[in-house]
């Protein structure tokens, strides 16, 4: 598998997506520290995809997208809360839960081919 930028990277445009609806659902919110949180959660999978694939090493690259994995799981694991705590409903987490779980996977898939 070959890319000539991090941009071409689905995982890295899913993430992005991602990353632009929780910044817009979570805009309002008042409780500032899990607004924040989510939001650098969401952005360190983009972000680690793209500084990984600017190493230009496989084995760097790996490393970085195994955490990008793991700031999925945080944000996966934000939204698993914020319904219950009033701060989305779950027709908004759901689609936001299907998209990191997505994203995840690919992360899988890309790790094994490296």
């Amino acid at each position: 598998m070959k890319f000539d930028r991090f941009e071409d990277i689905i995982a890295w445009q899913k993430a992005e997506t991602l990353t632009l609806k929780i910044y817009e659902i979570f805009r309002s919110n008042k409780d500032f520290a899990f607004r924040d949180q989510i939001q650098r959660a969401s952005v360190s999978i983009m972000n680690n995809i793209a500084e990984g694939f600017e190493r230009k090493g496989n084995k760097e690259f790996k490393q970085f997208l195994f955490i990008a994995k793991g700031s999925c799981a945080e944000t996966r694991s934000m939204l698993l809360i914020a319904p219950k705590l009033g701060y989305i409903p779950l027709t908004k987490a759901g689609p936001l839960l299907d998209l990191s779980n997505e994203i995840s996977k690919i992360l899988s898939g890309l790790i094994k081919t490296l």
